[in-house]
């Protein structure tokens, strides 16, 4: 697990995603154990970002139980299953404030 979220992270890095966060949220919520947090600039950097590392774990095999949220690009949900990865655009990032909400998941290091 700490491998693929690493990949990500990595990915994300490549295409330049800003405030990178990863949160362990698995005695927090039912529905994954991490989510990894990251902003993006624009509607097409988000929809960048999402398809680069869409794309790039394909190509290991690994691909996403699904997508949400491409066509207007605020805030990409790629859910892994038991990652999922948050991409938002700086001012969505700010008003779910998803930190907030998960204030008492531990951060994590990759």
């Amino acid at each position: 697990m700490m491998e693929l979220l690493a990949k990500i992270v990595r990915l994300l890095e490549e295409k330049k995603a800003e405030d990178i966060v990863v949160l362990d949220v698995s005695k927090l919520t039912n529905i994954a154990d991490y989510f990894v947090i990251a902003s993006a600039n624009s509607g097409v950097h988000a929809r960048a970002l999402a398809e680069y590392i869409t794309e790039s774990l394909k190509k290991e095999g690994i691909s996403p139980d699904h997508v949400e949220g491409l066509e207007n690009a605020y805030w990409i949900l790629i859910d892994l299953l038991d990652i999922i990865v948050h991409i938002f655009q700086k001012e969505w990032r700010e008003y779910y404030d998803l930190e907030w909400l998960y204030h008492t998941a531990e951060r994590v290091q990759v």
